[in-house]
């Protein structure tokens, strides 16, 4: 492992792109995270905290210790941030029903923030901050809500993950790096062991 000392020696982080797995071997040979991380990581027990589905690419830490990693998952510790293109026309009502809450199958989702920063053709992208992360949150948060003009189900068709808590995604698709001590600092500010 190289390590500077000014790094963290406790926090990772990696830009996943898409069509990685966020696992450490998968049954049918698709590519996982490990993948594109140096043997180390996977030999040392660098652990994923938290999970971005195959198609969803972005910031994604690693840890070596498991109580951080509950730390950063426990809901309400640490906002995230996505940017999504969602296919539908997504409209002021939409927002206003994800930030109230949806109902789904899976229980209730919803977003802290979610703005409109994007619109092309008929697709809308999002700024969405959430503070779970739910298995396929955002995905079938918005899969829950209907297209006013088709009565189709919105869909996510891309979805990038570019904070989590104070630590911005700064990295090239497929880098990985260290935190800085100041980052993990200010990541960890209210953690304790």
């Amino acid at each position: 492992m190289n390590n500077k000392t000014n790094d963290s020696t406790k926090l990772l982080a990696l830009n996943k792109p898409k069509g990685y797995l966020v696992t450490r071997s998968d049954d049918l040979g698709r590519k996982t995270v490990y993948d594109i991380l140096p043997q180390w990581a996977y030999d040392e027990q660098w652990m994923p905290i938290g999970r971005l589905d195959l198609e969803s690419r972005g910031l994604l830490l690693f840890s070596q210790d498991g109580q951080i990693s509950n730390y950063l998952t426990k809901p309400g510790n640490c906002v995230k941030i996505y940017e999504i293109w969602v296919r539908g026309h997504v409209t002021d009502e939409h927002i206003a029903q994800a930030l109230k809450g949806v109902q789904t199958p899976q229980g209730l989702l919803k977003a802290l923030v979610v703005e409109k920063i994007g619109q092309g053709g008929a697709k809308t992208k999002l700024r969405i901050q959430i503070d779970e992360g739910k298995n396929r949150h955002i995905r079938r948060l918005f899969g829950a809500l209907k297209d006013p003009k088709f009565g189709t189900p919105l869909k996510v068709v891309t979805l990038t993950r570019i904070s989590i808590g104070t630590l911005g995604l700064d990295i090239d698709r497929g880098t990985h790096r260290f935190l800085s001590i100041e980052e993990e600092k200010s990541l960890l500010k209210k953690f304790s062991k």
